[in-house]
């Protein structure tokens, strides 16, 4: 009995872009025997195998392949090239409206969903009470599913994918739909899945849910296996990449560091700052007489990133450049929620940092060294300098929510940090 659940063959998926629809129509019929498409590579050449009863994750940039191969799997798509051997009863959990009739009730589509898996309906209606209970949507499960809501949909389509007792169960970015409830206790689930010795294969975003879960990544990019392994590794291997794009160096040059002893300044690509995901929207304000020009989240292998992994040691930077003489100017950043909420932060008067009068023409960079003891979820950065001016109170510049911090985490307790208890039985 083989112990491999999907095994992916050297799989390429060709597509034909062309630059207008004639041109389509004119090949379609033969009238051409010029060349009038470009050709994309969506997967090139990919191999991996998933055994039975791992959860194995699929990680990569947009545009990487990860939906495609997954539909490939399912049998949604056909692969141009290379084979894929399943072993075991597949439920698919692919975008909103596959394998739905919108004008169907949720109960019908249960149904539908059930019939196509191969259950008579004495089957599927001992599986009814298990699935409303889990979508937990009430009476609209009677409603046509075109009147849904996306949080609704997601909810009926994990329920019915999940208690249909499958075998492997695929799931692409779906559950980011539902509310933080329903992922709970779809994460439960998936643990009550592991237990059983099912097979799970998942695209996520949510690094921190593929480090928990996960007992292989995959990591693809540009349509290419670039690797495959224990989550921390590859996740580590995504990080670069994503730095790599960022500052637009090729796949596979040597990833940029801070020198601890030097103020490298990335002059090329306009700074330390241009290497991190920023917020388009940036509130910016302030009378600039010090301007922040330039500020960076430093890992603990002295990479500029977005993502942190959690209980790690991490350095928040910032560049101030002086346009008049400030006396005692603080330097601060906070953390906040996706919610606006303030969760943490610091500035050099709490840290009793004592500047002095900075003279104009100046520059200053700060440090802040610390612990990531947050929990694994996506967190918003603000800087600031501010300072007294005759006991008032004055704003010099301000940047609000500018860029995000990724926490990565395979372990999260209750409430937004983790207090890194230790469990002793005593009896």
């Amino acid at each position: 009995m083989s112990e491999t659940a999907i095994k992916v063959n050297d799989v390429s998926k060709l597509y034909k872009l062309y630059d207008k629809p004639s041109d389509r129509f004119k090949e379609a019929l033969g009238l051409t025997k010029e060349k009038r498409y470009k050709e994309h590579y969506a997967l090139h050449n990919v191999s991996f195998d998933v055994k039975k009863g791992q959860t194995v994750g699929i990680i990569g940039t947009n545009g990487s392949g990860k939906s495609t191969i997954l539909k490939i799997i399912t049998g949604v798509l056909s692969a141009t090239e290379g084979s894929v051997d399943v072993d075991g009863r597949i439920s698919a959990l692919l975008e909103l409206g596959a394998g739905f009739n919108q004008e169907y009730t949720g109960m019908e589509n249960i149904y539908l969903n059930g019939t196509m898996m191969g259950y008579t309906r004495e089957e599927v209606d001992t599986k009814v009470p298990m699935i409303l209970e889990f979508a937990d949507i009430g009476d609209f499960i009677n409603q046509p599913v075109k009147t849904y809501s996306s949080g609704m949909f997601v909810r009926l389509a994990f329920a019915v994918a999940i208690n249909i007792d499958p075998e492997i169960l695929i799931v692409d970015e779906a559950l980011s739909v539902g509310d933080v409830f329903f992922q709970a206790k779809c994460y439960h689930k998936f643990e009550e899945f592991k237990k059983n010795g099912k097979t799970i294969l998942m695209v996520s975003h949510d690094l921190g849910s593929i480090a928990k879960y996960c007992d292989k990544v995959i990591l693809l990019n540009k349509g290419h296996l670039v690797d495959s392994g224990e989550p921390k590794k590859i996740v580590d291997l995504y990080k670069q990449i994503l730095v790599s794009e960022a500052e637009g160096r090729e796949e596979g040059e040597e990833q940029p560091t801070i020198d601890e002893n030097q103020q490298t300044e990335y002059d090329s690509k306009g700074g330390w700052k241009n290497i991190l995901m920023q917020n388009p929207n940036v509130l910016d304000y302030g009378d600039k007489e010090a301007e922040i020009v330039d500020f960076a989240i430093i890992d603990d292998a002295k990479r500029i990133t977005n993502n942190i992994q959690k209980n790690t040691e991490f350095k928040i930077r910032m560049k101030v450049s002086f346009h008049k003489d400030i006396d005692q100017p603080i330097f601060a950043f906070t953390i906040k929620d996706l919610q606006g909420t303030d969760v943490t932060g610091t500035n050099t008067m709490y840290e009793k940092v004592d500047f002095g009068l900075v003279k104009k023409g100046e520059t200053k960079v700060v440090e802040f060294t610390q612990n990531m003891n947050l929990q694994g979820r996506n967190y918003l950065l603000s800087f600031g300098v501010v300072g007294y001016k005759d006991n008032d109170f004055v704003v010099y510049h301000r940047l609000y929510d500018v860029c995000n911090i990724n926490v990565i985490s395979d372990k999260d307790t209750v409430g937004f940090y983790d207090m890194n208890s230790e469990v002793s039985v005593l009896e």
